[in-house]
């Protein structure tokens, strides 16, 4: 072939393919534009939102089918456990919702960002891009509901208070730890249970709701020099129904015995502690038992205070020394779930309420009266050694039936009033079995034996 010609088919070959490549650019540049009018302002084809594809969807498309997926968290179900309590609360409630502005925002942007490399993958490519599903919900009711857990929950810490003057502790307060609702956690477990449970179809979620512990930073035993570390036993006793003359002389005994400290070894004596119980040393006139009657006497209600106090040394496995039950059963020893057996009378100087510290550190007594809803508490601090106390075989035989009612006059009280001060208590004997163990011995097996006439209903006449 000549030269000339092999010069033009070379040529023709030349062109042939330099319009080849300008018509693939404009098929492939008229595809692209196509392709870009055609997905203005709508999902590219590879994005998918948890999984389900928003090829072609505009964003008000998106909003609209998230919307509607919505409406089945409205009836959702949160538990949140504490221990052995249960807090509940609906999606409706928190306005518990997919976020579905945020979903068709995020699908939208796909393929849409300043990179122009990761525009090219996310637009053309065949990788899928799977965005997950957010959700919302109402602050302000999220936070009203964290507010009513932290209200049941919350226990502020307390720092220990000790101070000391002439004999007697006149400040006290035992360290204690606090405990406290963690939002920041609580709030990850929540967003992560709907991210696990609530998208999948769960209508009901449960989880444990975290709570952090918080330690004094001043505990009881860094605050004095006499052992004193915990609480070792504790007292309760109910007097409803008594008269203001009682309830003062049951606050002014407590008094009398709040803060007082005994040394390791020593014997505790109620009738010492507390002195002369009279007018001259404020107490108030009271009906007490004498002779076999309920009269106005100096003192009364004093014996709910050694009673309650009994009961703390009890409670706290110390030997006791000397007790004496009431001759009659009084209803306000067996008010709070007691039974019968479990009081203590004192009457100086035949009667005494009496018990040992043989514990290793001193004990603080602690007493508590509220004289509005006529409750005492008394509280026994010191160091616990391993021992524990209970009160066995509780019985209750020889039974007798109660006299007629009693009517007394009352000069306290206006003319055609009555009022009950006593109620009618038949005849018993009570027995008890007091068992203190350590390190699996027994140390303490003492049985308390009170033998009770049987007490008539007594009520009060008004003469004022």
């Amino acid at each position: 072939m000549a030269p000339q010609t092999n010069k033009r088919l070379y040529q023709l070959v030349f062109w042939i393919l330099v319009g080849s490549v300008f018509f693939t650019i404009g098929v492939v540049a008229s595809w692209i534009l196509y392709f870009e009018q055609s997905y203005e302002n709508r999902v590219y084809p590879n994005v998918f939102v948890e999984g389900i594809s928003f090829n072609h969807k505009t964003k008000d498309e998106v909003i609209v089918y998230w919307s509607e997926q919505s409406k089945p968290l409205s009836t959702l179900k949160l538990e949140l456990k504490f221990e052995n309590q249960l807090a509940t609360v609906s999606g409706a409630e928190i306005g518990l919702s997919y976020d579905a502005t945020l979903s068709a925002t995020q699908a939208l942007a796909a393929g849409r960002s300043e990179y122009i490399l990761s525009n090219i993958r996310e637009r053309y490519g065949k990788t899928p891009i799977n965005l997950p599903v957010s959700f919302t919900w109402n602050d302000d009711a999220y936070n009203s509901f964290v507010t009513k857990l932290e209200n049941i929950i919350n226990i502020p810490v307390q720092n220990a208070l000790f101070q000391f003057s002439n004999g007697k502790v006149i400040a006290f307060k035992p360290s204690h730890p606090g405990r406290a609702v963690n939002k920041e956690q609580l709030k990850g477990e929540f967003i992560y249970n709907l991210q696990t449970s609530a998208k999948n179809g769960a209508q009901r979620i449960s989880f444990s709701i975290p709570v952090d512990t918080i330690n004094p930073v001043v505990t009881t035993n860094q605050t004095n020099a006499f052992g004193i570390k915990e609480l070792i036993g504790k007292g309760y006793s109910e007097f409803s129904g008594s008269i203001p003359g009682r309830i003062h002389n049951v606050a002014l005994a407590a008094s009398k015995i709040n803060g007082i400290l005994i040394p390791p070894g020593a014997t505790f004596s109620f009738n010492q502690t507390v002195g002369d119980i009279s007018a001259v040393t404020g107490y108030q006139s009271a009906y007490i038992i004498k002779d076999g009657r309920n009269v106005l006497g100096d003192g009364g209600g004093v014996c709910q205070v050694s009673t309650t106090l009994f009961r703390s040394a009890l409670s706290a496995g110390l030997p006791i020394v000397e007790r004496h039950p009431h001759s009659y059963r009084v209803h306000y020893y067996e008010e709070g779930g007691f039974k019968p057996g479990i009081d203590a009378t004192v009457f100086n100087p035949t009667d005494d309420l009496k018990f040992i510290n043989d514990t290793p550190a001193y004990i603080l007594i602690q007493t508590r009266v509220d004289t509005e809803n006529l409750t005492a508490t008394f509280e026994l601090y010191g160091a616990t050694d391993g021992r524990k106390a209970e009160i066995l075989n509780q019985t209750l035989g020889n039974i007798t039936a109660p006299p007629a009612p009693l009517y007394q006059d009352d000069p306290t009280l206006p003319v055609g009033v009555i009022r009950q001060v006593d109620f009618e208590a038949w005849g018993a004997t009570a027995t008890f079995e007091y068992r203190v163990t350590k390190e699996k011995q027994v140390t303490i097996d003492q049985k308390f034996v009170s033998n009770y006439q049987p007490w008539q209903a007594i009520y009060l006449k008004g003469t004022k």
